[in-house]
């Protein structure tokens, strides 16, 4: 819970949820305990801002790989996840699949510069060094800022 509401006030909109440890459901991989994790946490992000149709649910068995990089025959119940969003559809049966799907942010390159820093370091024969990330603009080498 806190991790997704973390993750939506910070700006994440593009949300992956694997449903771990289907191998220790009783019975093992069972469908309906998936449906009814799937139920109650897209309930939940739904209240937090996050779309659940945009949402890859994805049941997953770290421990034995199922459904990781490969569709898992443990899980024949298991068709696959699909996400609606304005960009486009997208749809997949693994973990690996979903997380080729998430679209990577654009850069809005065109404004100006900002680079917030995070820190700044004295090193001795170099000098002050600041340390932080681009988010608007473009920094080039020998810029002066």
């Amino acid at each position: 819970r806190e991790h997704a509401l973390l993750a939506f006030t910070l700006g994440v909109r593009q949300l992956i949820i694997g449903v771990n440890k289907m191998d220790s459901t009783e019975p093992p991989y069972s469908e309906s305990r998936f449906e009814e994790i799937k139920k109650e946490v897209s309930s939940y992000i739904k209240k937090i801002g996050y779309n659940p149709a945009a949402v890859a649910f994805v049941p997953i068995s770290g421990w034995h790989g199922d459904n990781m990089l490969e569709p898992s025959s443990k899980m024949p119940w298991f068709k696959g996840w699909a996400v609606e969003r304005k960009e486009g559809k997208a749809e997949g049966k693994t973990l690996i699949d979903a997380l080729d799907a998430i679209l990577p942010p654009s850069r809005p390159t065109d404004k100006a510069l900002r680079l917030p820093l995070q820190d700044v370091y004295k090193i001795g024969g170099i000098g002050t060094v600041p340390v932080g990330r681009v988010e608007t603009g473009i920094l080039k080498p020998g810029m002066v800022v």
